[in-house]
Protein backbone atom coordinates (compact mmCIF):
# COMPACT_ATOMS: atom_id res chain seq x y z
CA UNK A 1 0.00 0.00 0.00
CA UNK A 2 1.41 3.53 -0.68
CA UNK A 3 2.09 5.40 1.52
CA UNK A 4 2.08 8.74 -0.22
CA UNK A 5 -0.08 11.79 1.83
CA UNK A 6 -1.02 13.58 -1.37
CA UNK A 7 -2.63 17.46 -1.11
CA UNK A 8 -6.35 16.39 -2.43
CA UNK A 9 -7.69 19.42 -4.00
CA UNK A 10 -11.44 17.93 -3.52
CA UNK A 11 -11.28 17.72 0.04
CA UNK A 12 -8.52 20.63 0.38
CA UNK A 13 -6.36 18.37 3.09
CA UNK A 14 -3.75 15.95 2.16
CA UNK A 15 -5.09 12.50 2.19
CA UNK A 16 -3.23 9.33 2.22
CA UNK A 17 -3.43 7.98 -1.34
CA UNK A 18 -5.08 4.55 -1.83
CA UNK A 19 -6.27 3.16 -5.44
CA UNK A 20 -9.42 1.62 -5.78
CA UNK A 21 -7.96 -1.84 -6.81
CA UNK A 22 -5.21 -2.77 -5.30
CA UNK A 23 -1.68 -2.13 -6.69
CA UNK A 24 -3.35 -0.26 -9.60
CA UNK A 25 -3.72 2.83 -10.21
CA UNK A 26 -6.02 4.59 -13.24
CA UNK A 27 -3.72 8.05 -13.59
CA UNK A 28 -5.69 10.93 -16.12
CA UNK A 29 -3.68 14.38 -16.94
CA UNK A 30 -4.79 17.40 -18.89
CA UNK A 31 -2.35 17.18 -22.07
CA UNK A 32 -1.36 20.00 -24.30
CA UNK A 33 -3.68 22.17 -26.39
CA UNK A 34 -1.44 21.71 -29.69
CA UNK A 35 -2.44 24.98 -32.07
CA UNK A 36 0.76 26.39 -30.68
CA UNK A 37 4.04 25.16 -28.96
CA UNK A 38 4.52 24.72 -24.91
CA UNK A 39 6.16 27.07 -23.08
CA UNK A 40 7.97 26.11 -19.36
CA UNK A 41 4.60 27.09 -17.45
CA UNK A 42 3.32 24.14 -19.38
CA UNK A 43 6.19 22.01 -18.78
CA UNK A 44 6.08 22.87 -15.38
CA UNK A 45 2.53 21.04 -14.99
CA UNK A 46 3.92 18.03 -17.05
CA UNK A 47 6.82 17.27 -15.06
CA UNK A 48 4.87 17.32 -11.51
CA UNK A 49 3.01 15.18 -13.30
CA UNK A 50 5.65 12.67 -14.51
CA UNK A 51 6.88 12.57 -10.45
CA UNK A 52 4.04 12.24 -9.03
CA UNK A 53 3.59 9.00 -11.90
CA UNK A 54 7.13 7.83 -11.24
CA UNK A 55 6.89 8.26 -7.35
CA UNK A 56 4.08 6.04 -7.45
CA UNK A 57 5.87 3.41 -9.38
CA UNK A 58 8.65 3.31 -7.00
CA UNK A 59 6.19 2.37 -4.09
CA UNK A 60 5.39 -0.73 -5.90
CA UNK A 61 2.11 0.39 -7.70
CA UNK A 62 1.36 -0.64 -11.62
CA UNK A 63 -0.07 2.95 -13.08
CA UNK A 64 -2.40 2.98 -16.30
CA UNK A 65 -1.97 7.03 -17.41
CA UNK A 66 -3.51 8.65 -20.10
CA UNK A 67 -2.63 11.97 -21.21
CA UNK A 68 -4.08 13.84 -24.00
CA UNK A 69 -4.23 15.57 -27.15
CA UNK A 70 -6.17 18.82 -28.10
CA UNK A 71 -6.35 19.14 -31.33
CA UNK A 72 -9.45 20.71 -32.16
CA UNK A 73 -11.10 23.48 -30.25
CA UNK A 74 -11.94 27.32 -30.94
CA UNK A 75 -8.25 28.31 -30.88
CA UNK A 76 -7.04 26.10 -33.06
CA UNK A 77 -10.26 26.63 -35.74
CA UNK A 78 -9.30 30.37 -35.31
CA UNK A 79 -5.29 30.04 -35.89
CA UNK A 80 -5.82 27.92 -38.25
CA UNK A 81 -8.17 30.60 -40.17
CA UNK A 82 -5.86 32.92 -39.35
CA UNK A 83 -2.55 31.62 -40.57
CA UNK A 84 -4.59 30.00 -43.69
CA UNK A 85 -3.68 26.61 -42.93
CA UNK A 86 -5.47 22.87 -42.10
CA UNK A 87 -5.48 22.13 -38.45
CA UNK A 88 -3.06 19.14 -39.42
CA UNK A 89 -0.61 21.15 -40.79
CA UNK A 90 -1.07 23.29 -37.62
CA UNK A 91 -0.78 21.10 -34.97
CA UNK A 92 2.06 18.84 -36.78
CA UNK A 93 5.18 21.06 -36.02
CA UNK A 94 3.80 21.63 -32.18
CA UNK A 95 3.46 17.86 -31.45
CA UNK A 96 7.00 17.07 -32.90
CA UNK A 97 8.19 20.19 -30.71
CA UNK A 98 6.34 18.77 -27.38
CA UNK A 99 7.92 15.18 -28.46
CA UNK A 100 11.03 16.55 -28.87
CA UNK A 101 11.07 18.75 -25.55
CA UNK A 102 9.57 15.86 -23.18
CA UNK A 103 12.87 13.65 -24.31
CA UNK A 104 15.09 16.50 -23.57
CA UNK A 105 13.18 16.99 -20.29
CA UNK A 106 12.80 13.01 -19.03
CA UNK A 107 8.91 13.46 -19.04
CA UNK A 108 7.83 9.92 -19.92
CA UNK A 109 4.75 9.81 -21.79
CA UNK A 110 2.77 6.85 -22.65
CA UNK A 111 3.04 5.07 -25.70
CA UNK A 112 -0.80 6.47 -27.50
CA UNK A 113 -2.14 9.27 -27.17
CA UNK A 114 -5.77 9.78 -27.71
CA UNK A 115 -6.64 12.83 -29.46
CA UNK A 116 -10.14 14.82 -29.01
CA UNK A 117 -10.18 14.45 -33.12
CA UNK A 118 -10.17 10.86 -32.63
CA UNK A 119 -12.36 10.51 -29.92
CA UNK A 120 -15.91 11.69 -31.70
CA UNK A 121 -17.66 9.26 -30.88
CA UNK A 122 -16.68 8.48 -27.85
CA UNK A 123 -18.53 12.38 -27.28
CA UNK A 124 -21.31 11.59 -29.25
CA UNK A 125 -22.47 8.74 -27.04
CA UNK A 126 -21.31 10.79 -24.21
CA UNK A 127 -23.63 13.32 -24.84
CA UNK A 128 -26.26 11.14 -25.90
CA UNK A 129 -25.79 9.68 -21.89
CA UNK A 130 -26.65 13.29 -20.69
CA UNK A 131 -29.73 13.87 -22.82
CA UNK A 132 -31.53 10.81 -22.03
CA UNK A 133 -30.56 11.95 -18.14
CA UNK A 134 -31.81 15.16 -18.66
CA UNK A 135 -28.38 17.11 -17.90
CA UNK A 136 -28.14 18.86 -21.38
CA UNK A 137 -30.44 20.78 -23.72
CA UNK A 138 -30.64 21.51 -27.19
CA UNK A 139 -30.67 25.20 -28.23
CA UNK A 140 -30.24 26.74 -31.79
CA UNK A 141 -28.95 23.59 -33.22
CA UNK A 142 -26.00 23.62 -30.41
CA UNK A 143 -25.81 21.34 -27.21
CA UNK A 144 -25.38 22.83 -23.28
CA UNK A 145 -25.06 21.37 -19.85
CA UNK A 146 -27.14 23.23 -17.64
CA UNK A 147 -25.05 22.85 -13.77
CA UNK A 148 -28.00 22.77 -12.07
CA UNK A 149 -29.26 19.35 -12.99
CA UNK A 150 -26.07 17.90 -11.35
CA UNK A 151 -25.83 17.76 -7.39
CA UNK A 152 -22.65 19.25 -6.19
CA UNK A 153 -21.56 21.39 -9.32
CA UNK A 154 -18.57 23.46 -8.41
CA UNK A 155 -17.10 21.51 -5.16
CA UNK A 156 -13.81 20.98 -6.82
CA UNK A 157 -13.14 24.77 -6.78
CA UNK A 158 -15.34 25.51 -3.50
CA UNK A 159 -17.77 27.24 -6.01
CA UNK A 160 -20.42 29.78 -4.27
CA UNK A 161 -23.70 28.60 -6.31
CA UNK A 162 -25.49 31.05 -4.55
CA UNK A 163 -23.87 33.74 -6.83
CA UNK A 164 -25.53 31.83 -9.67
CA UNK A 165 -27.71 33.99 -12.25
CA UNK A 166 -31.66 33.13 -11.93
CA UNK A 167 -32.05 34.09 -15.51
CA UNK A 168 -30.76 31.53 -18.11
CA UNK A 169 -27.23 32.12 -19.42
CA UNK A 170 -25.04 30.15 -22.24
CA UNK A 171 -21.27 30.40 -22.93
CA UNK A 172 -20.78 29.39 -26.34
CA UNK A 173 -16.69 29.63 -26.80
CA UNK A 174 -14.90 26.32 -25.78
CA UNK A 175 -12.63 28.82 -23.38
CA UNK A 176 -12.54 32.22 -22.29
CA UNK A 177 -9.50 34.20 -21.34
CA UNK A 178 -8.32 34.97 -17.24
CA UNK A 179 -9.21 33.32 -14.16
CA UNK A 180 -12.72 33.15 -13.82
CA UNK A 181 -15.99 31.43 -13.97
CA UNK A 182 -18.55 31.52 -16.43
CA UNK A 183 -21.81 31.54 -13.96
CA UNK A 184 -24.09 29.69 -16.53
CA UNK A 185 -24.59 26.74 -19.03
CA UNK A 186 -21.67 25.73 -21.18
CA UNK A 187 -21.67 24.22 -24.77
CA UNK A 188 -20.59 20.70 -25.32
CA UNK A 189 -21.60 20.41 -29.30
CA UNK A 190 -20.74 23.30 -31.38
CA UNK A 191 -23.15 22.92 -34.68
CA UNK A 192 -21.53 22.73 -38.46
CA UNK A 193 -19.87 25.97 -39.19
CA UNK A 194 -18.71 26.57 -42.88
CA UNK A 195 -16.38 29.24 -41.93
CA UNK A 196 -12.40 29.08 -42.91
CA UNK A 197 -10.83 26.77 -40.34
CA UNK A 198 -13.52 24.97 -38.98
CA UNK A 199 -14.05 21.37 -39.18
CA UNK A 200 -17.22 19.21 -38.27
CA UNK A 201 -18.10 15.36 -38.29
CA UNK A 202 -21.53 13.72 -39.63
CA UNK A 203 -22.48 11.75 -36.17
CA UNK A 204 -25.80 10.55 -34.74
CA UNK A 205 -26.43 13.70 -32.91
CA UNK A 206 -25.93 15.70 -36.49
CA UNK A 207 -23.06 18.18 -37.99
CA UNK A 208 -20.49 19.82 -35.67
CA UNK A 209 -17.97 19.00 -33.27
CA UNK A 210 -17.70 18.40 -29.85
CA UNK A 211 -16.67 21.51 -27.57
CA UNK A 212 -13.70 21.19 -25.73
CA UNK A 213 -15.61 21.05 -22.15
CA UNK A 214 -16.32 17.27 -23.17
CA UNK A 215 -13.28 16.38 -24.75
CA UNK A 216 -11.61 14.83 -21.47
CA UNK A 217 -14.66 13.06 -20.17
CA UNK A 218 -14.66 11.76 -23.75
CA UNK A 219 -11.06 10.24 -24.18
CA UNK A 220 -11.56 9.02 -20.14
CA UNK A 221 -15.10 7.66 -21.00
CA UNK A 222 -13.30 5.60 -24.13
CA UNK A 223 -9.60 4.59 -22.63
CA UNK A 224 -10.44 4.04 -19.30
CA UNK A 225 -13.77 3.82 -18.27
CA UNK A 226 -16.13 6.16 -15.92
CA UNK A 227 -14.14 6.07 -13.00
CA UNK A 228 -10.57 6.41 -12.39
CA UNK A 229 -8.20 6.93 -8.84
CA UNK A 230 -6.46 10.27 -9.68
CA UNK A 231 -6.83 13.38 -12.01
CA UNK A 232 -3.96 15.91 -12.33
CA UNK A 233 -3.43 19.21 -14.14
CA UNK A 234 -2.56 23.00 -13.66
CA UNK A 235 -4.24 25.54 -11.48
CA UNK A 236 -5.67 27.57 -13.77
CA UNK A 237 -7.65 23.84 -14.38
CA UNK A 238 -9.76 24.50 -11.29
CA UNK A 239 -11.18 27.49 -13.64
CA UNK A 240 -14.49 26.33 -14.90
CA UNK A 241 -12.58 23.02 -16.92
CA UNK A 242 -12.32 20.38 -14.14
CA UNK A 243 -15.38 21.13 -12.82
CA UNK A 244 -16.85 20.47 -16.27
CA UNK A 245 -15.25 16.93 -16.60
CA UNK A 246 -15.77 16.03 -12.93
CA UNK A 247 -19.83 17.03 -13.53
CA UNK A 248 -20.28 15.41 -17.04
CA UNK A 249 -18.27 12.08 -15.99
CA UNK A 250 -20.83 11.78 -13.09
CA UNK A 251 -24.08 13.00 -14.86
CA UNK A 252 -23.22 10.25 -17.26
CA UNK A 253 -22.61 7.28 -15.27
CA UNK A 254 -23.11 8.01 -11.34
CA UNK A 255 -21.48 7.47 -8.52
CA UNK A 256 -17.96 8.93 -7.99
CA UNK A 257 -15.63 10.12 -11.21
CA UNK A 258 -12.17 10.30 -9.29
CA UNK A 259 -11.47 10.96 -4.99
CA UNK A 260 -8.59 11.81 -5.88
CA UNK A 261 -7.59 15.61 -7.84
CA UNK A 262 -3.49 17.27 -7.45
CA UNK A 263 -2.92 20.38 -9.22
CA UNK A 264 0.57 22.28 -9.84
CA UNK A 265 0.94 26.18 -9.33
CA UNK A 266 1.54 28.44 -12.04
CA UNK A 267 4.98 30.08 -13.16
CA UNK A 268 5.00 33.27 -13.44
CA UNK A 269 7.40 35.98 -15.27
CA UNK A 270 8.37 39.17 -12.23
CA UNK A 271 4.90 38.38 -10.69
CA UNK A 272 2.42 37.35 -13.58
CA UNK A 273 1.19 34.35 -14.85
CA UNK A 274 2.96 32.94 -17.90
CA UNK A 275 0.87 32.07 -21.16
CA UNK A 276 0.51 32.89 -24.46
CA UNK A 277 -2.31 35.27 -23.82
CA UNK A 278 -0.18 37.86 -22.31
CA UNK A 279 3.04 37.30 -24.87
CA UNK A 280 5.45 36.58 -21.91
CA UNK A 281 6.27 33.31 -22.41
CA UNK A 282 9.67 31.79 -22.31
CA UNK A 283 10.22 28.31 -24.35
CA UNK A 284 12.92 25.22 -23.29
CA UNK A 285 15.14 26.52 -26.45
CA UNK A 286 14.98 30.04 -24.81
CA UNK A 287 17.41 28.63 -22.10
CA UNK A 288 18.67 25.85 -24.25
CA UNK A 289 20.06 28.86 -26.00
CA UNK A 290 21.30 30.30 -22.97
CA UNK A 291 23.96 27.55 -21.91
CA UNK A 292 21.89 25.86 -19.73
CA UNK A 293 21.00 21.51 -19.82
CA UNK A 294 18.06 20.26 -19.99
CA UNK A 295 18.66 18.63 -16.22
CA UNK A 296 18.99 22.20 -15.33
CA UNK A 297 15.27 23.13 -16.67
CA UNK A 298 13.95 19.51 -15.03
CA UNK A 299 15.30 20.25 -11.66
CA UNK A 300 14.64 24.19 -11.66
CA UNK A 301 11.26 23.91 -12.35
CA UNK A 302 10.82 20.88 -9.64
CA UNK A 303 12.79 22.28 -7.51
CA UNK A 304 9.98 23.98 -4.70
CA UNK A 305 6.25 23.15 -3.80
CA UNK A 306 4.61 21.64 -6.93
CA UNK A 307 1.21 23.81 -5.90
CA UNK A 308 3.04 26.67 -4.99
CA UNK A 309 3.55 29.80 -7.84
CA UNK A 310 7.48 29.92 -9.00
CA UNK A 311 8.81 32.98 -10.58
CA UNK A 312 11.05 32.83 -13.44
CA UNK A 313 14.09 34.54 -12.85
CA UNK A 314 17.78 33.46 -14.69
CA UNK A 315 19.96 33.91 -11.31
CA UNK A 316 17.49 31.51 -9.93
CA UNK A 317 18.06 28.83 -12.42
CA UNK A 318 21.75 29.32 -12.63
CA UNK A 319 21.53 28.56 -8.61
CA UNK A 320 19.87 25.64 -9.63
CA UNK A 321 22.07 24.56 -12.12
CA UNK A 322 25.38 25.33 -9.84
CA UNK A 323 23.79 23.21 -7.04
CA UNK A 324 22.68 20.53 -9.20
CA UNK A 325 26.19 20.15 -10.69
CA UNK A 326 27.83 20.12 -7.49
CA UNK A 327 25.93 17.06 -6.25
CA UNK A 328 26.23 15.42 -9.43
CA UNK A 329 29.91 15.53 -8.89
CA UNK A 330 29.51 14.28 -5.39
CA UNK A 331 27.75 11.43 -6.67
CA UNK A 332 29.69 10.45 -9.37
CA UNK A 333 32.74 10.61 -7.24
CA UNK A 334 31.29 8.51 -4.53
CA UNK A 335 29.70 6.11 -6.79
CA UNK A 336 32.58 5.79 -9.98
CA UNK A 337 35.35 5.02 -6.87
CA UNK A 338 36.02 1.48 -7.21
CA UNK A 339 38.64 1.73 -4.59
CA UNK A 340 38.88 -0.92 -1.57
CA UNK A 341 38.65 0.78 1.97
CA UNK A 342 41.78 0.35 3.41
CA UNK A 343 42.44 -3.52 5.50
CA UNK A 344 44.51 -1.61 8.73
CA UNK A 345 40.69 -0.12 9.04
CA UNK A 346 38.00 -2.25 10.80
CA UNK A 347 35.53 0.69 11.13
CA UNK A 348 32.10 0.10 9.39
CA UNK A 349 29.74 2.63 8.29
CA UNK A 350 25.94 2.46 8.73
CA UNK A 351 24.27 1.07 5.65
CA UNK A 352 23.98 4.14 3.12
CA UNK A 353 21.43 2.84 0.66
CA UNK A 354 19.16 2.40 3.59
CA UNK A 355 19.59 5.69 5.02
CA UNK A 356 19.56 7.09 1.23
CA UNK A 357 16.00 5.53 0.88
CA UNK A 358 14.15 6.88 4.02
CA UNK A 359 15.40 10.14 3.31
CA UNK A 360 14.11 10.10 -0.18
CA UNK A 361 11.10 8.46 0.99
CA UNK A 362 10.03 10.17 4.29
CA UNK A 363 10.01 13.69 1.74
CA UNK A 364 8.26 12.91 -1.13
CA UNK A 365 5.51 10.85 1.17
CA UNK A 366 4.87 14.01 2.40
CA UNK A 367 3.17 15.56 -0.66
CA UNK A 368 5.89 14.86 -3.28
CA UNK A 369 8.59 16.96 -1.32
CA UNK A 370 11.10 16.61 -4.12
CA UNK A 371 12.70 19.48 -2.75
CA UNK A 372 13.39 18.08 0.15
CA UNK A 373 13.61 14.96 -1.10
CA UNK A 374 16.82 15.65 -2.85
CA UNK A 375 18.51 17.92 -0.49
CA UNK A 376 17.92 14.79 1.85
CA UNK A 377 19.42 12.57 -0.49
CA UNK A 378 22.32 14.69 -1.16
CA UNK A 379 22.77 15.21 2.61
CA UNK A 380 22.72 11.61 3.20
CA UNK A 381 25.62 10.60 0.00
CA UNK A 382 27.88 13.39 1.41
CA UNK A 383 27.86 11.19 4.95
CA UNK A 384 28.76 8.64 2.80
CA UNK A 385 31.41 10.07 1.00
CA UNK A 386 32.70 10.81 4.27
CA UNK A 387 32.60 7.35 5.19
CA UNK A 388 34.27 6.29 2.03
CA UNK A 389 36.91 8.47 2.33
CA UNK A 390 37.68 7.67 5.75
CA UNK A 391 37.64 3.63 4.91
CA UNK A 392 34.49 3.01 6.51
CA UNK A 393 32.19 2.05 3.44
CA UNK A 394 32.63 -1.36 1.78
CA UNK A 395 32.55 -1.93 -1.58
CA UNK A 396 29.01 -4.30 -1.06
CA UNK A 397 27.61 -1.32 0.65
CA UNK A 398 28.88 1.25 -2.10
CA UNK A 399 27.52 -1.39 -4.33
CA UNK A 400 23.63 -1.25 -3.03
CA UNK A 401 24.14 2.45 -2.67
CA UNK A 402 24.61 2.63 -5.97
CA UNK A 403 21.70 0.93 -7.00
CA UNK A 404 19.72 2.75 -4.53
CA UNK A 405 20.28 5.84 -6.03
CA UNK A 406 19.79 4.80 -9.78
CA UNK A 407 16.20 4.19 -8.21
CA UNK A 408 15.98 7.10 -6.49
CA UNK A 409 16.84 8.63 -9.66
CA UNK A 410 14.26 7.49 -11.89
CA UNK A 411 11.94 9.97 -10.01
CA UNK A 412 14.03 12.78 -9.76
CA UNK A 413 15.55 12.49 -13.45
CA UNK A 414 18.68 14.40 -12.84
CA UNK A 415 21.43 13.18 -10.23
CA UNK A 416 22.92 10.70 -12.68
CA UNK A 417 23.45 9.84 -16.45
Amino acid sequence: MSRLNLYNTLTDKKERFAPRANGRVQFFSCGPSVYRRQHLGNYRTFLFEDVLQKYLEYTGLAVERVINFTDVEDKAVDEAAAKGVDLSDLRRPVEEAFFRECGLLGIRLPDTIPRASTSVEAAVDLIRRLIERGHVYWHQGEIFFDPLTHKGFGRLYGLDMRRWPRRKVRFRRDTYSGQRWNLGDFILWHKRRDTPGEVWWDTQIGQGRPAWNIQDAAMISKHMGPRIDLHAGGMDNLYRHHDYTLAIMESAAGGTFCPYWAHGGNLLVDGVKMSKSRSNVTYVDDLLEMGFLPRHIRFFLLYGPYREELDLRLSRVEQCAGRLERIRRRTAALLEDRSAPSAADRKTAADPAAAVRAAFEAHMNDNLDYAGAFDAVADQLLEAARAHASGALRPGRRSALREAVAQIDRVFGVMTG
